[in-house]
């Protein structure tokens, strides 16, 4: 069974062609056979999700479907809550932390009637972009095993690529969606900061944490989105702004778009392969839209908000029970330490600043276009030979990612080809604050137009 279509499989479940008890078992059976050798699932919830599954099939029987997400399976990254069913943020410190109730992304989940299937392998404490530090191993690349899946969200994108579940939540605060889903070949988004709740979300950094999906599709990205995206009145990060139809603003034409493309500091140094790929992805859209054109963008690049965000967080638990820390998380966590209030007021103050000025750029494009990632995925045996190259390599990966954080814009990043080696390749594609509604109709514009999506990695054969 193809269960990579949320779109649809939602109207054979509501036409009662299929039940959601078939499609939680192939999701299983594939999660049984391969997450040996992918390892993206820290913990699989195989009865509940098969009793949520008969729940469902019961629902749609009755004709109270609720939705595209009714019966289908959703996998979660590992710091996401979930009420008794332990969350542990890839670390030896909550190995065994169990938390009380679901986080409010959760809870909407369950509100349009997906089904839970598991919880995803992650960097630990989403401090990285290689998925290779984790208390639980490292996370393998569907297309290539060799290769990282990328991070933090690197199970997440992983479970996706590989069809282990319909789609999977993840978390971004410097691009870990956006960069795993370009490094496995799926579609990741990361909403407007304050679009999609937070609370229940173990952070990284306040400032810059946003939660969003990963699936196979733009149009099943939008179906998530529709889900989950709304005001959380008990959270201090959401935003009280209204919600559009996602999956209508995939029926909008893109030919009224004026795309804007910062070639300086986004086209730097890009690996031969992505250059080649993004150009010929950069042909594509200009037959598709109203205009293209260059743009600058002045770049923010200071980390000491999210490293002096971090070690609020992890302080305590560092100084009762630092050995149970990675190693490489304990460096990374640290770096915040001797962040003063006053630097951390004045670095607070910039992003303030910086979110409120990179409106200014959507005066003249509707949308901005830069490959997600400079390099295709690295090999895990280089990475783990020279452990001092691992944060330059994830950096690197993380580059064009980040500035959408600090600027709290809505990205997603699509499919646009791949490596001489078989290696995905993806495309970034931004909007203005709450204008996903554009990021998604070129997005979905762009896949229309081309086949990459369509491509499904077999590696059972490797």
């Amino acid at each position: 069974m193809d269960i990579s279509s949320i779109s649809e499989l939602a109207q054979r479940l509501r036409r009662r062609e299929i039940s959601p008890v078939e499609i939680t078992r192939v999701c299983l059976e594939r999660i049984e056979k391969f997450n040996p050798t992918l390892n993206a699932f820290i913990t699989v919830m195989a009865d509940s999700a098969l009793a949520e599954a008969r729940m469902a099939e019961s629902e749609i029987a009755l004709g109270r479907w609720r939705g595209p997400m009714h019966g289908v399976p959703v996998a979660l990254k590992d710091l996401i809550d979930t009420g008794g069913v332990r969350t542990t943020a890839g670390s030896a410190l909550y190995k065994d932390r169990v938390p009380t109730q679901d986080a409010e992304i959760v809870r909407r989940l369950r509100e349009a009637g997906a089904i839970i299937i598991g919880k995803n392998n992650l960097h630990e404490f989403a401090y990285g972009g290689s998925s290779l530090v984790s208390h639980f191993g490292d996370v393998h690349n569907p297309w290539n095993l060799d290769r990282i899946a990328g991070g933090s969200s690197g199970g997440s994108a992983a479970a996706v690529a590989a069809g282990l579940a319909c789609a999977a939540i993840g978390t971004d605060t410097a691009g870990s969606i956006r960069e795993p889903a370009a490094l496995c070949g799926c579609v990741g988004l990361k909403p407007t900061y304050g679009r999609v709740s937070s609370r229940g979300i173990i952070p990284l950094s306040w400032s810059l944490d946003h939660a969003g999906p990963l699936t196979a599709s733009v149009a099943d990205a939008a179906i998530v989105l529709q889900a989950i995206a709304g005001y959380d009145a008990a959270d201090t990060t959401s935003a009280d702004v209204p919600v559009v139809d996602y999956a209508a603003a995939l029926r909008e034409d893109a030919k009224q778009l004026r795309v804007g493309v910062p070639r300086q500091y986004f086209f730097d140094d890009l690996d031969g392969a992505v250059a080649a790929v993004t150009e010929q992805a950069l042909q594509v859209i200009q037959t598709l839209v109203a205009e293209v054109k260059e743009v600058r963008l002045d770049v923010p690049t200071d980390r000491k908000l999210q490293a002096a965000e971090s070690w609020s967080y992890h302080a305590e638990n560092v100084a009762k029970s630092a050995e149970l820390y990675q190693p490489e998380t304990l460096r990374r966590i640290r770096t915040g330490e001797n962040v003063s209030a006053a630097e951390y007021n004045e670095r607070r103050r910039e992003l303030d600043e910086a979110r409120r000025t990179i409106g200014a750029v959507f005066a003249d494009v509707d949308v901005l276009v830069t490959p997600t990632t400079p390099i295709p995925a690295p090999s895990i045996a280089e990475l783990k030979a020279n452990p001092e190259g691992l944060r330059p390599a994830e950096l690197k990966l993380l580059r064009n990612t980040r500035p959408f954080n600090v600027w709290g814009l809505p990205a997603i990043s699509v499919p646009c080809g791949y490596t001489k080696s078989g290696l995905p390749v993806g495309l970034q594609i931004a909007g203005a604050s709450w204008r996903e509604d554009l990021v998604l109709r070129l997005a979905h514009a762009y896949e229309q137009a081309t086949a990459w999506h369509k491509r499904r990695c077999d590696f059972s054969r490797q």
